[in-house]
């Protein structure tokens, strides 16, 4: 009977193994969205205000999407990605087709979803048997954005963006000042960024007057002599092709960076449009080139496989 139960679990570990690599295969486009979605990405990302402790509770297991310590070893859906993890899934596995109880596992919870802290082969295994709960020991990590478990990283950095996106035009009028509302961002914290960019616009401005200007006068001076140049300069230069994915307003920001790096090498005389050129012939690279190099990847990974096998 333990020997039947040992080929069994070999057997539904090979078959999770291999759909981890072909879910990798179908996204070699895409990498990212056959990622395990790391615990760390997601607190940089909702930066919750504190913690409370949930104690025991049945979560289902659906709601787990990531992991704080081994989301490199497992796929989007937890699949197991590394043959190092054989020996101890093939344990877990073999628990469950004896019934045999498991201790619970440990979750962190924020924006509504769950990250394993301890337990990730018990969530794997639980997963590919279509286990729907499981008992979980959870401490809740306090965020005002409510994330869906079936949104890659991706969806859940857009909700964020357009978060921190509502809440810079509520605070500063910045739509009614500028009669602009399409200033957007493909990576969260940029609004903050442009808000420091407006106050450091400001501080220069009152160097040279005895009385300091409102903000909504300098949030307009900002968007007239500082934004709507340097967004001329990348159209003017058609370097957004090379940048698929990303906004104007993220190349604005890269591009203000890029002047002062300039700035400071070679003196205040460097212009925006000669900026621009240059930022344009250091980093614009070939997407042919990526897609080439991950494809080896993958060939290389199979080739691997292969070889363990013989």
């Amino acid at each position: 009977m333990r020997a039947d139960i040992a080929v069994q679990t070999e057997s539904d570990f090979s078959k999770a193994h291999n759909k981890a690599l072909f879910n990798e295969i179908q996204h070699f486009l895409t990498p990212d969205e056959a990622m395990l979605i790391s615990f760390s990405d997601i607190k940089k990302l909702l930066k919750p205000q504190g913690e409370v402790y949930k104690g025991m509770q049945v979560v289902p297991v659906s709601r787990i999407v990531g992991s704080e310590g081994r989301y490199r070893d497992f796929d989007s859906r937890f699949f197991p990605k590394n043959m190092h993890l054989k020996t101890r899934w093939e344990h877990i596995d073999m628990a469950h087709i004896q019934d045999i109880p498991l201790p619970p596992i440990t979750l962190y919870e924020l924006g509504s979803i769950y990250f394993v802290r301890d337990g990730n082969h018990r969530v794997s295994v639980a997963k590919t048997k279509g286990i729907e709960y499981i008992d979980a020991e959870v401490v809740s990590l306090q965020s005002e954005i409510k994330l869906h478990p079936g949104d890659t990283l991706e969806k859940m950095t857009k909700q964020v963006i357009d978060y921190e996106k509502r809440v810079f035009y509520a605070e500063t009028n910045f739509g009614d000042i500028t009669d602009y509302w399409r200033l957007d961002f493909s990576v969260p914290g940029q609004y903050d960024v442009v808000y420091n960019h407006i106050l450091t616009h400001k501080y220069y401005i009152n160097m040279n007057k005895s009385e300091e200007i409102p903000l909504t006068d300098a949030i307009l001076s900002w968007f007239n002599t500082v934004y709507l140049p340097v967004i001329h300069s990348i159209d003017s230069h058609h370097i957004m092709s090379a940048f698929k994915g990303r906004t104007k307003d993220d190349m604005y920001v890269w591009i203000i960076k890029y002047w002062d790096e300039l700035k400071q090498k070679f003196g205040e005389t460097i212009s925006i449009d000669e900026t621009t050129i240059d930022f344009k012939h250091r980093y614009v690279r070939s997407p042919l080139l990526h897609v080439l190099n991950r494809l080896a990847e993958l060939i290389l990974k199979i080739q691997i496989k292969k070889n363990t096998k013989t």
